[in-house]
Order: structure tokens, then sequence, then C-alpha cells
């Protein structure tokens, strides 16, 4: 039976990469992979853990074939290996930090995809933005605008997006997520041989 692609959204500064970092080893219990996304953006820049390229290689490996989803927002390209289609063939699970405004055309390619949305209280964000001090004012001010749209009910009921909040201490949301997983019956560890 194949596996089912996680599609894991949310706002700049809601947590998605301290989430998927700290979900890693309990995910793999479940049988589901994480997969590495390609960005175009400096080596110098933190957050993710992801594989860094330049805007023409990003391309050339866009054109080849090399990605199963891939999108630009922000100025940036944001690519997913071709290899989760190997996973999800396999059996295996696997998790994408995806874009919001991807989600019809992941949707168009794997239909049965579970969309997640992390959600973070707005003063919750403001401080975590302004404590990361990568942004001027305006800046987080415009991401700060942007999560209201991500919390809005209607756009997470038209899209039947599960809602996670990270609001609080990581291993709560960790353990949401975890259940949420459980209750869309991705609990069972598939054969890896």
């Amino acid at each position: 039976m194949p596996g089912r692609l996680i599609y894991l959204m949310g706002p700049s500064g809601a947590g998605k990469d301290s989430l998927i970092d700290v979900a890693r080893e309990p995910l793999r219990a479940l049988g589901c992979e994480v997969a590495r996304r390609v960005i175009t953006r400096s080596a110098e820049s933190v957050g993710e853990d992801a594989i860094e390229v330049g805007a023409e290689e990003f391309k050339r490996r866009m054109a080849q074939g090399d990605f199963a989803l891939a999108w630009f927002a922000n100025g940036l390209g944001y690519g997913i290996p071709v290899s989760i289609d190997q996973w999800l063939a396999a059996g295996r699970n696997v998790l994408v930090n995806g874009s919001r405004g991807y989600l019809p055309e992941a949707r168009n390619r794997y239909p049965d995809l579970l969309p997640i949305v992390l959600t973070v209280d707005t003063e919750v964000l403001r401080h975590r933005l302004l404590g990361r001090a990568r942004e001027s004012l305006a800046e987080i001010d415009n991401r700060l605008q942007r999560n209201q749209q991500f919390v809005s009910a209607a756009w997470l009921d038209e899209e039947q997006v599960v809602r996670l909040d990270n609001s609080t201490a990581l291993q709560q949301t960790l353990e949401r997520l975890l259940s949420i997983l459980r209750e869309h019956g991705l609990s069972a560890v598939p054969d890896r041989t």
C-alpha cells in the first residue's frame, strides 16, 4: 500500500523548522520520512535543514524533472525532490514543508495528501520574529498580517486543512502532530526491506 504525503504549511516564524527537527525520530517510528527541500538562498541564511542552490541550478533541476513539487515564493525557489515518489511507492509516509499558495497543485499531484497548517497566536509570533532579528519592523508587520490569513477558519474549512497550533511548548505541538497522524491512520510502520 502506498504511503501518504503530509503537507505541512505555516507562516514564517510559526515554528515549522523547529517542529520538523524535534519530530524526525518520532516520525521515523511511524514510517514517515522527512523530505529536505531544495531552496534558492544563500548558504549564510539560517533556518531549516535544506539543500541550498543558486537560481540557475534550481531552474536546471526543475527543467530536468528533479522535483516532485516546485514553486516560487518570497523571491525564492522551493523544490521537493522527486525521490519522495519512491518513498511513497514503497509504503512510507512523507512529510514535506509546503506552501499554502501551492497547496492546490500539490493536492492535484497527490490527491490523498494530508494538509496541516501550523498556526501561532499573533503576539507569540511577533515575539518570535523580533527574537530572530532577521527582518525589519515593516517586514515583521507584513508577516503578522499574513499570519491572519493562515488562521482564518474559512480557509481551513474550504481547503479541508487540519490546524495545528504552536503557540505553546514545542513538545505539546509535537504530541498533537503525532496524534493527528494517528487519527488519520498514519501509525503503522511499513516493511522497509
